[in-house]
Parts: structure tokens; sequence; C-alpha cells
């Protein structure tokens, strides 16, 4: 079966393998109600039993939908290409009203909302902020950024976008008409939690940046490259829980300067407050008015 993916210069294609061998397995069916079986050869010798496939079939459904023939990626391809166009217009918008957007991903309970809050805590009355908080479904997440200053809007993709685990320049536009772009300097994109899809989307940010956890390893940049890859800042979160954790830092920097050796690392803790300080200068230094 053929699948697809993304590279960063934006070429999608399929990787096929072909069951070139000479195993031999049987096709089970019946005549006359008595059932038996015919073996017949494959390229290896090796055998396996049809019976087993089908009820493996029946177990797990039909995929196969997911095999990539020349058809399913063009389709792809003009699924990025639209998508692109959009993230275009959307970066064109957020020029004209001199605001800076900055797309925030990571896994899902990394603390993205929780230093989003402490972001925004210490930025109210500095600096004019715009959320887009990104989720599959529920409010929650926007609800705990409410009354610290922000505009925030909304958007699941569970409501008209197929509940897609990562947001993309569509859904982005749709957002957009919730916030006054020309009122604002700074746009924080909540992305889904999801360590793969939202990194091959362009939305029309100007920088992408992720929250990492300390308690999910070190070895992620070497699992999710293309998520490691894709951003210019991590933000090294829940060091408050380095003493109790066996987390070797110096053998995740090791693993991101693999993938990604200009990325810009803070180490923080978004719960106690500790190290933020660092993330808002580098926000400062994005932006057209000074965070101060």
């Amino acid at each position: 079966m053929g699948r697809f993916h993304r590279h960063d210069d934006g070429t999608v294609h399929s990787h096929d393998h072909d069951h070139d061998h000479e195993d031999v397995h049987s096709h089970d069916h019946d005549h006359d109600g008595q059932a038996h079986s015919h073996p017949h050869d494959h390229a290896d010798g090796e055998g396996h039993d049809h019976a087993h496939d089908e009820a493996l079939a029946e177990l797990i459904g039909d995929h196969s939908g997911y095999q990539t023939g020349r058809e399913r990626i063009e389709v792809l391809e003009d699924i990025y290409a639209e998508n692109d166009r959009l993230a275009e217009r959307n970066r064109r918008a957020f020029d004209a009203a001199g605001v800076h957007v900055v797309n925030l991903m990571s896994s899902p309970g990394s603390g993205k909302t929780t230093l989003l809050q402490r972001t925004l805590a210490q930025l109210q009355g500095k600096v004019r902020v715009g959320v887009i908080e990104g989720d599959i479904e529920t409010p929650l997440d926007a609800e705990r950024l409410g009354g610290l200053g922000a505009q925030i809007s909304l958007l699941n993709t569970g409501n008209g976008f197929g509940g897609e685990c990562h947001l993309d320049a569509p859904m982005i536009a749709r957002a957009l008409r919730d916030l006054d772009l020309d009122t604002l300097d700074l746009v924080l994109i909540e992305n889904v939690g999801n360590l793969v899809c939202p990194a091959e989307f362009e939305v029309g940010e100007h920088a992408k940046a992720m929250v990492y956890a300390i308690t999910e390893g070190e070895d992620k940049p070497l699992k999710y490259p293309v998520m490691f890859r894709s951003v210019e800042a991590v933000c090294i979160n829940k060091m408050d829980l380095a003493p109790y954790l066996d987390f070797d830092m110096d053998l995740f920097r090791k693993n991101l300067t693999a993938v990604n050796p200009l990325a810009r690392v803070f180490e923080l803790s978004a719960r106690t407050g500790e190290g933020v300080e660092a993330w808002i200068e580098w926000l400062s230094s994005r932006t057209a008015k000074p965070v101060g």
C-alpha cells in the first residue's frame, strides 16, 4: 500500500512497495457444504491463510481508500495548493493591519493554554493581543483565556470542518471574522494539540513556535522531525517537575539540534512563571510594538 506525505519544500509523494514474494497460501471455500482449501504459491515459498486475512479485514474495517495512486496524489497537491493560496491571503491581511502572527503548536497536555494565560497576563495593557483558539470540540480553553484583555476567536474544527486534528488556512480565514485586526498588534494561534498535522499546513503566520513538556521524553524531535523542524522557537515546559523526573535535557537538546539547529529554546514553567520572561522577550522581538 502506498502512503503519502508532504516534504518541507511542499512536494507530495507516496512510498509504494510490492509484494513480490512466492509464498504458499490457501483459499478456503465450500463445495456441497464441505470446506476445503486450494494452496497456491508465492515467490518466497511462504504461506498465509486468506481466512485469517478476511477475519482481520472484518476486525479493522476496509482501509482500501488509503491506497495512494496518481489521482490521490494530484488531489492532495490541489488541497495543499489551495491551502497555501488562502494562507498567503491571510498573510496579506495580517501585514495590511500591521499585526504579527505566531502559530503555537504542541501535543495535547503540554501546557499551551497555561503558557498563553501567563503570556496574556504579562502583555495585558502593553500589547493588543488577539487569540485564535483551536480545538476539535468545547470552548474550555477559550474560556480559560477570557478576562485577560485579549480578543478571543474560538474555532472548533468539529463545527463545520470535519473534526480535523489541525488548523488550516481556510479555518483561520473563518476565525478572523471574530477579530478586529486593525486594533491588534499580535495574534497568537493556539493550534489543535497534535505533533504531526499542524506543522504541515501554512495558515499565514509569520512564525511557528511550539510548547514541549519534559514529561514527553527526549526522543520526540527524532520521532516527529517535521514539527520540530518547522518552528523557530521551542518552549520546554513543566521545568518545575524536573526534580521528580529523569528527563535528560542534554539529550533532548542534542536531538533537537539534529533536526533544527537554529531553534530558540526557552526552559520554563508555565505553572510557576519561571523562565516565561525570556519567551515574552522573544515575542517582543517579533512584534512591531515593543513588549514592556
